[in-house]
């Protein structure tokens, strides 16, 4: 069943954010104040509307309480950030995600009604921090302060040895979920005695700390 999503404020961040969305098949209208955005993105997604998102009319008119997600990607006016979380909400919009430009921005955003903040700016930061002090990690996705999960390349010298020889859960308490392979394919739960390839990408979860440690074993490889 498609998902409707309402996308406020088409600047880099929204309109990426929406056209992704359409693109994963979902009803996606986008919401912009300047009509040059609304042009420039009306043909990407299903509607695209210029509207005030901080005037209550407006956004009635919209019909947002109807859809599943509105997402509030107002780019640096952080006073119209909070009067359209707060309208929304008044309305009975079942799901908030905002877009916070700073920490303090992201609590008032909480405090408010957001389901949902984001920091993409900031998450973009630690992301590219992450891959160059560990180059061989290929993705990482933190799912908490304490547990990740990470895409690792395999080390030459662990080519042709096998998930049980590798001994990872024992050594460092880290469990290889699924192994991506160089034609794209993918196995899930590898079993003990599958011989890793060299263009294998292990996909491992596990302890921050102790992701940490085997990155830095395998840095150099």
């Amino acid at each position: 069943m498609k998902k409707q999503y309402a996308v406020i404020g088409l600047g880099r961040f929204g309109s990426n954010l929406a056209k992704a969305l359409y693109e994963g098949d979902n009803e996606v209208i986008g919401i912009d104040i300047r009509e040059d955005r609304v042009e420039e993105f009306q043909h990407d997604l299903s509607q695209a509307f210029i509207a005030d998102s901080t005037e209550e009319a407006s956004i009635k008119d919209l019909g947002l309480r109807n859809f599943d997600v509105v997402i509030v990607a107002i780019g640096d006016d952080m006073e119209a950030s909070i009067l359209t979380v707060v309208l929304l909400k008044e309305l009975g919009v079942p799901h908030i995600v905002a877009k916070a430009l700073s920490k303090r921005h992201g609590s008032v955003l909480s405090k408010i009604g957001a389901d949902q903040v984001v920091f993409p700016e900031r998450d973009m930061g630690l992301r590219l921090a992450h891959k160059l002090m560990y180059p061989n990690i290929i993705d990482h996705l933190k799912l908490s302060d304490h547990y990740s999960i990470e895409e690792i390349k395999t080390p030459a010298s662990f080519v042709g040895q096998t998930i049980k020889s590798m001994d990872i859960r024992a050594k460092y308490q880290l469990n290889i979920i699924a192994i991506r392979h160089s034609d794209e394919a993918v196995t899930v739960s590898p079993g003990p005695d599958y011989s890793l390839s060299a263009g294998d990408l292990l996909v491992v979860i596990g302890q921050n700390k102790k992701l940490k440690v085997l990155s830095k074993l395998w840095k150099d490889s």
